[in-house]
């Protein structure tokens, strides 16, 4: 986009907001853009500055090449991302972004960059133990866009038009690759807090995928159950929105708005409408 600084492509929709002690960068699952976390800003309190990240290949950034390679991609995050870490932040991610989440806050915590407030790992499994299931980044297009049906992540108008799948499908098979080529290296735990959410009908990332961020941080862990399948962060957005304010609130300690107890093992229990099944300690 001309005119625009290289932070201004990352973070298209940010709205600054000098007096907020929290940044919350998001991060879209395959083939998202930005425009998913358009709303946050206005039903996160007030004390958030969203941040929603705007990875090339999409949206505002269509005509620059998608990254295949989650170390090129985390490598330019931690550049372009860099200047904006210079108050209390966290991360958001919701499937092939919570991998992309993890690895940035491992890069920032390796070079002693800082480190977040919490790593929100949604719709995705520990990367150790993700669910295996075959590769389909390189299929025909027609078997391809049949998985994308399946998947249930790509609006069927777009699937339906042909022209239009001529021009997403490099984008939705370099983010497939990206998220099916990763390979996770053993390494030190975070030390930040992890929360990890997921779906109650998502059959793609089990219950035993979630709890398994535990072993990704010396931390805090807890893991959240959502109804709705792997793409709850749309059919459940407003209690997604309002679990999320409740961890920034505890993890922080400005006047954010509260509504609860947010840590499973404090003096009081979590509302169940929130937790799903239950809350513990510590994809695609």
């Amino acid at each position: 986009m001309t005119g625009l600084t290289a932070t201004d492509r990352w973070l298209p929709y940010r709205r600054p907001k000098p007096g907020a002690p929290v940044r919350l960068f998001c991060l879209c699952y395959a083939g998202g853009g930005a425009s998913v976390f358009r709303g946050w800003a206005d039903a996160l309190p007030g004390s958030v500055e969203v941040c929603a990240v705007q990875l090339p290949g999409r949206e505002t950034r269509f005509g620059e090449p998608a990254y295949t390679e989650m170390g090129p991609l985390v490598e330019a995050l931690a550049e372009a991302l860099g200047r904006h870490l210079d108050r209390p932040f966290a991360f958001f991610g919701h499937s092939m972004g919570a991998l992309v989440a993890f690895e940035l806050c491992r890069r920032l915590q390796r070079d002693e960059c800082g480190q977040p407030l919490c790593l929100l790992a949604s719709g995705c499994g520990a990367p150790p133990v993700r669910s295996a299931r075959s590769a389909i980044h390189a299929l025909p297009a027609a078997e391809f866009s049949q998985e994308l049906r399946r998947l249930n992540g790509t609006p069927a108008g777009v699937l339906d038009d042909r022209e239009l799948m001529e021009l997403v499908l490099p984008r939705l098979r370099a983010d497939f690759r990206l998220c099916e080529t990763y390979e996770y290296l053993p390494g030190p735990p975070l030390a930040c807090p992890i929360v990890a959410l997921g779906g109650l009908g998502d059959d793609t990332v089990s219950r035993a995928d979630l709890d398994a961020w535990h072993e990704q941080t010396t931390g805090r862990f807890r893991a959240r159950l959502l109804p709705g399948d792997h793409f709850f962060l749309h059919s459940s957005g407003c209690l997604l929105l309002e679990a999320i304010a409740r961890d920034l609130a505890e993890l922080h300690p400005a006047p954010v708005q509260r509504h609860g107890p947010v840590w499973y093992g404090g003096s009081r229990q979590p509302r169940p409408e929130l937790e799903g099944t239950s809350a513990r300690e510590g994809c695609l």
